[in-house]
């Protein structure tokens, strides 16, 4: 899945690049948009992290369980792909975005929905994972906050290579520009991290219980 992953991510990266550069457009300003997404930096962690403990299992068989940092690792990857999964799903699936190309179909589909999905069935079904602590929750939730800030603090910064406008960014529901001005935005960013607090809370207590070998019973 690591493996695909990135063979995803390149194949978009390429395709991006390659019809900026036909065009005469700002290539390494394509290149940093590109990474600047939140898609593109949770399937490479994701990539990352997935590639650890596909290793880890190889190098150690037999082990039901991660140490302590792969599974808070697993518990932030598997976070943002989900979340990465229900907000493309729910609100820009059908929207083109900017970043330099049309989306390669097959790489978008494994972005936005076969990974998350991948990862969502790890959690659940998958190698069980060392018991974490509630505490993690806050480990999670700080990239996409970090990642916010970036993204609300550089897109005045930056001219969109393709339209030529004064400002750039990533989503259509982050852009202040757009109707519904700074009043959407923070709307969308608040219900956003309460979704990734709650997907967060989600993945520790999946990962705990397993980890004490609960049974998952989801019916009431």
């Amino acid at each position: 899945m690591a493996v695909v992953i990135i063979a995803a991510v390149v194949t978009q990266l390429v395709a991006s690049l390659t019809r900026t550069a036909e065009a005469d457009g700002d290539v390494a300003t394509v290149f940093a948009n590109f990474f600047s997404f939140f898609t593109i930096l949770s399937n490479v962690i994701a990539a990352v992290v997935l590639a650890v403990a596909g290793t880890t299992s190889l190098v150690r068989p037999g082990r039901e369980q991660s140490s302590l940092g792969l599974s808070a690792a697993l518990a932030c990857a598997t976070t943002y792909m989900v979340i990465t999964g229900i907000v493309y799903n729910a609100l820009l699936r059908g929207i083109t975005l900017p970043q330099g190309s049309e989306p390669v179909p097959w790489s978008n589909e494994v972005l936005h929905l076969v990974a998350p999905l991948f990862l969502l069935v790890d959690l659940l079904v998958g190698i069980r994972r060392r018991a974490l602590q509630w505490r993690v929750v806050g480990v999670v939730v700080a990239f996409p906050l970090l990642w916010t800030a970036y993204t609300l603090i550089r897109g005045p910064l930056v001219t969109n290579p393709t339209s030529g406008e004064p400002f750039w960014y990533p989503y259509p529901f982050l852009n202040p520009n757009n109707p519904g001005g700074w009043g959407m935005v923070i709307g969308y960013v608040i219900g956003i991290a309460v979704a990734f607090v709650a997907v967060g809370l989600f993945t520790v207590w999946v990962t705990r219980r397993r980890a004490h070998g609960s049974p998952m019973r989801f019916a009431p």
